[in-house]
């Protein structure tokens, strides 16, 4: 079976495919990862034949102030950005990459509406892989209008409520208590296990601080705000700030503060009691897996759906990221690991995670698809 993976955005778009992509491998399949250009190398490093879509574009790193939240702004970036330009630019090169790669069944990213797309019009099965864990942020209200556009341009019928995407099969690497009960998982959804890491403590207190890799160069004085609120605590920080943000810029930090462009998440988290983040889907599931509470600071894109679910979950608390003061950072962080019900919360999350089936679970499915 040949199986072409497909995703746009950034790598959180990509990661989650990584355990299931894996899985086909090891059942002895061929499998082929379609990308930006751009994105092809971490593709590569990941162990996968990577296939570049469009031409790539140079590295566009902005830093700057952090914007206000705006959630109907988030919604129009969904849909212009990724249906009006993303898809629509994307659904001839992919009608000519099935055509040349020849894939018995395409895993479609969540938000590839291009890959979707073509393989409809290519009477080819495919499958849709959730990426974002809430699943409350592609909605047909925000995005089926321009889905529709491009559906009357290739001669595909309606579909108002987005049911195509998932007609085949689901599969979403998420605690399924996690998404929002407003937007339940569909009759052919598989829910899957994300990587699980192990529970431990350090000898003393530590709290990871990230605010990802998307939002981290756009956002102001955040993480001054933030280390200063934690600094003031009793204990441990570990903090990363990601490969465009110089770590020297926060200038000395209190003995037991350690400031890094990038640390890998798994040897953190571990060691870790509590989680401060921005809210991706990502860093939100990888505090859980280990079975941490979390703060969030949520800024765009899909973190307010997850600061939403975290509140009702009980596994933590959300900050506003304009208004937030160091005493508001250091009171939520105080509260979060001053009360182990929400560490409780985690560990009930983390043990769904747990009874999840095992990738290599799905591969049937999609091989029931390839015939």
């Amino acid at each position: 079976m040949r199986v072409l993976f497909t995703f746009i955005g950034g790598l959180g778009h990509f990661q989650p495919l990584v355990p299931l992509a894996s899985a086909v491998v090891a059942a002895g399949h061929t499998v082929a990862v379609a990308a930006g250009p751009e994105r092809c190398g971490a593709v590569a490093a990941a162990g996968f034949t990577a296939l570049p879509v469009g031409e790539g574009r140079s590295e566009r790193v902005r830093v700057g102030p952090l914007p206000t939240p705006d959630r109907e702004r988030d919604a129009a970036e969904l849909r212009d950005g990724f249906v009006r330009r993303g898809a629509a630019g994307r659904v001839p090169l992919y009608l000519e990459l099935f055509d040349r790669w020849r894939p018995d069944v395409v895993v479609c990213e969540e938000v590839d509406f291009g890959s979707v797309l073509a393989a409809e019009k290519l009477g080819l099965p495919f499958a849709n892989a959730q990426v974002i864990a809430s699943g409350s942020f592609v909605r047909p209200d925000v995005v089926g209008e321009a889905i529709g556009e491009l559906r009357a341009g290739l001669g595909l019928p309606p579909d108002p409520d987005l049911t195509m995407r998932h007609r085949n099969l689901m599969i979403s690497p998420f605690p399924p208590s996690f998404r929002d009960p407003a937007f339940p998982l569909p009759d052919t959804a598989f829910p899957i296990r994300p990587p699980v890491g192990p529970v431990g403590r350090s000898d003393r207190t530590t709290v990871y601080f990230t605010l990802g890799t998307e939002f981290n160069t756009e956002s102001g004085d955040l993480f001054p705000r933030v280390l200063a609120g934690l600094g003031d605590l009793p204990v441990d920080v570990v903090a990363t700030v990601g490969r465009h943000v110089d770590p020297a810029a926060f200038g000395p930090q209190r003995p037991g503060v350690r400031v890094e462009r990038y640390l890998p998440q798994d040897a953190v988290l571990p060691r870790c009691d509590l989680v401060v983040s921005h809210g991706g889907s990502g860093s939100v599931i990888g505090a859980l897996a280990h079975g941490l509470p979390t703060v969030l600071l949520p800024m765009g894109a899909d973190q307010p759906q997850n600061a939403d679910q975290v509140a009702r979950l009980g596994v933590g608390r959300a900050l506003d990221p304009v208004a937030a003061t160091p005493d508001d950072v250091r009171a939520a962080v105080a509260e979060v690991l001053g009360d182990s019900a929400y560490r409780q919360a985690a560990a009930r999350v983390r043990a769904e995670m747990l009874d999840l089936p095992e990738p290599a679970r799905a591969v049937p499915l999609l091989a029931r698809l390839a015939a």
